[in-house]
């Protein structure tokens, strides 16, 4: 690579080095704060084997459209009022997998959880989306 070439560009070449180590810090970040993730082909078995509970927190419009099976919608822009909603669904050690559309906001939530004590907690690595690709069945 041309030395001339990275000096005149070094802003390019800093921008890359903080997007790169933000993509490698982010998993870092959820798996130490205990927030795991699990995959659309994982997650039946998760759900048959251990009881899972799948915490869809999109909004109520994008829930509508379709949804995991058996999913409850608690939108995150709601979810610290919900709280004790969920508190029903829930047992000391049963997982929540929260999940969204495409994810935007199930990383959020379970921040939000972690920090009420909520453990166990993984996110859907890919929401919804990835779920569809693998053609695993939606309620509407």
């Amino acid at each position: 690579m041309d030395i001339g070439f990275i000096q005149q560009n070094w802003h390019l070449f800093a921008a890359l080095a903080v997007i790169m180590a933000l993509l490698a810090l982010d998993p870092l970040r959820r798996h130490s704060g205990g927030i795991q993730s699990v995959s659309a082909v994982q997650l039946p078995q998760l759900m048959n084997h251990e009881g899972a509970i799948v915490l869809d927190v999109g909004e109520p419009a994008e829930f509508k459209k379709g949804h995991i099976p058996k999913a409850i919608n608690m939108p995150v822009s709601q979810l610290k009022n919900d709280l004790g909603r969920l508190e029903k669904y829930r047992t000391k050690d049963t997982p929540i997998v929260l999940s969204s559309r495409a994810n935007q906001h199930a990383s959020r939530a379970a921040t939000i959880l972690r920090k009420n004590n909520f453990s166990n907690l993984y996110t859907l690595s890919g929401g919804l989306v990835s779920w569809e690709k693998e053609n695993l069945p939606l309620e509407r």
